[in-house]
């Protein structure tokens, strides 16, 4: 019994992915930091070249983990019924992100593919693009925001299925370690009508490789 107890309140302290705890450093707090690690690459961040630096960077780090200060509810807040009895596949192909993988801190770029089949009505397709970026704007793997995406439809548009297709090359593995640069990974993760119907999962990835074009 004990365990079980532990193990629940280890879930219940963890946040909600869409929900990341906010206890963050002050601007100069944080611009100290980025001193610290000029030195430790080897660097003087007195010097000319490297003076304003550590301003540059705190304010580059507020565009791109913006997606920590939005939320995917807000996003897709909005949806439009009158479609003349639309309930087919919506389809968004090649969405491109940029996003930075947690454990390296370095950035991963590609293209996000987005289907759905709609139940109440549809979505304006300029919110599946923010909806990437809500996720891909923090620090990630791309398994977890493949995830992700589909979670957050699922719950805020309750569709009768979902499919995301993500590919990526990433600059943890280019960059650094093996050093195999121009490799790709690609992800997928499906729901509801997608999960069920292999069919339909052909029938989206033809879609998403252009078939027919």
């Amino acid at each position: 019994m004990d365990a079980v107890v532990k193990s629940l309140s280890l879930l219940t302290a963890v946040p909600r992915a869409d929900k990341p705890v906010k206890q963050r450093p002050n601007r100069e707090e944080a611009e100290e930091a980025v001193r610290t690690l000029i030195r430790w690459a080897g660097d003087d961040p007195t010097r000319e070249g490297l003076l304003d630096t550590p301003k540059r960077v705190t304010k580059a780090f507020g565009e791109l983990f913006g997606g920590y200060d939005e939320h995917a509810g807000e996003v897709l807040d909005k949806i439009f019924e009158d479609v003349e009895g639309y309930d087919d596949m919506v389809l968004v192909r090649e969405i491109p992100f940029s996003s930075h993988c947690e454990h390296h801190m370095v950035p991963f770029t590609g293209h996000a593919h987005i289907a759905y089949y709609p139940s109440e009505g549809v979505v304006g397709l300029s919110k599946l693009a923010r909806l990437v970026d809500v996720f891909a704007r923090r620090l990630q793997t791309q398994e977890t925001m493949t995830a992700q995406i589909v979670d957050a439809m699922d719950e805020y548009l309750r569709p009768r299925g979902v499919a995301v297709l993500i590919e990526a090359e990433h600059m943890c593995m280019s960059m650094r370690g093996v050093k195999k640069s121009g490799s790709s990974t690609i992800t997928t993760r499906f729901s509801g009508l997608f999960r069920d119907e292999p069919s339909e999962q052909v029938r989206f990835m033809s879609m998403v490789r252009g078939f027919g074009r």
